[in-house]
């Protein structure tokens, strides 16, 4: 078993904190990773205080993973001892459904294998995260990462990255498609980020005007104050694709009233509490509502690619493990530009 330093939760009511714990042995088809940096996602903190019910304890969260592979099984061929690798949100799944075989295995039917806050396949490891020292993961799920890039950069991709990415390219944005993007926070300055550089004319969607400046500086061609109901009008009818990143509790329907004909609204934002929509929003036009989860391993990698070649990457701001809770409260907040990522070495 490898010695591994983390923080993390003991209960929905308690700060993250020191914990050690073991990880398994390198398996053949392992891979072990040392884990340099770890993205910090709003996701972690809805867990670690079971916001969204069902949470494991201890919880060790951490699911947008960068790091040195510094071991490997003797199946092993994707990666070499010195290689950067990524785990995302996914450590395993099924491998053997219709999903699974078509590289959608975050769709996998009999659900995908979280990277911490659930179960292995054995159904009795408690599967951990990033915000550690070492991470042991099959390679079939870890990433290849250019050790030319930003890797404090490159680690939210993991989640943040392909959690926009594949939506934008499912519903085919590109050069002369109208985009319109919901909130800027971690996942929505990616979105910015990449529907610009696919072509598309971008405009931020926005309740506060302080956020225009730096849509703009991240690739928005135009900047709407939601709030401004006369300045809204002509934006009514006017989008092809509107990506909602926006996790605060809010309606759908002021989006689907912008949406021209087959105007589609892609859900990646999390609400705590449901949002209704009338029929008549979805008639109108002939709109829908599409929601979106990370992406597969295929797709994964190809975004990483992509991202390489067009250098980009997150906003990020660096942090000591040692100060992850504050980090929290600053999230919720909206002070961070635009995710925290935590540097492991302050760790060990």
């Amino acid at each position: 078993m490898i010695a591994t330093k983390a923080y993390a939760a003991q209960s929905a009511i308690t700060h993250l904190a020191p914990y050690d714990f073991e990880r398994r042995d390198v398996r053949p088809d392992d891979v072990q990773i040392e884990i340099l940096y770890c993205g910090v996602c709003h996701s972690d903190l809805h867990q670690i205080r079971n916001e969204w019910g069902g949470s494991i304890y201890p919880m060790v969260p951490g699911h947008e993973i960068v790091g040195k592979v510094v071991n490997i099984g003797s199946n092993v061929t994707k990666f070499k001892v010195g290689d950067i690798a990524g785990v995302g949100v996914l450590i395993d799944s099924c491998r053997v459904c219709d999903h699974c075989k078509q590289d959608l295995e975050n769709y996998c039917v009999e659900g995908m294998t979280g990277t911490y806050n659930g179960y292995e396949r054995d159904k009795k490891t408690i599967a951990q995260g990033g915000y550690s020292t070492q991470i042991v993961v099959d390679e079939k799920y870890t990433l290849k990462i250019s050790p030319n890039a930003d890797l404090k950069g490159v680690a939210p991709l993991l989640c943040a990255g392909i959690t926009t990415y594949s939506p934008l390219r499912y519903v085919g944005v590109k050069e002369g498609v109208k985009v319109g993007v919901v909130g800027l926070g971690g996942l929505g300055h990616m979105g910015v980020k990449f529907a610009a550089s696919f072509g598309a004319e971008v405009t931020m969607l926005s309740t506060s005007k302080s956020k225009e400046a730096d849509a703009k500086k991240l690739g928005a061609h135009n900047f709407a104050l939601t709030t401004d109901a006369e300045g809204m009008k002509k934006y009514h009818n006017y989008f092809d694709v509107i990506l909602d990143t926006a996790s605060a509790n809010h309606s759908y329907e002021q989006y689907l009233d912008l949406l021209a004909l087959n105007g589609k609204l892609i859900v990646v934002g999390l609400p705590e509490q449901p949002s209704q929509v009338g029929a008549f929003k979805l008639l109108n036009n002939r709109r829908s509502i599409i929601g979106s989860m990370i992406g597969g391993l295929k797709e994964t990698q190809e975004m990483l690619d992509y991202c390489a070649e067009k250098n980009i990457t997150a906003d990020v701001e660096v942090i000591n493990i040692q100060d992850v809770n504050e980090a929290y409260e600053r999230m919720l907040k909206g002070d961070v530009r635009y995710r925290f990522v935590i540097d492991i070495a302050s760790l060990k």
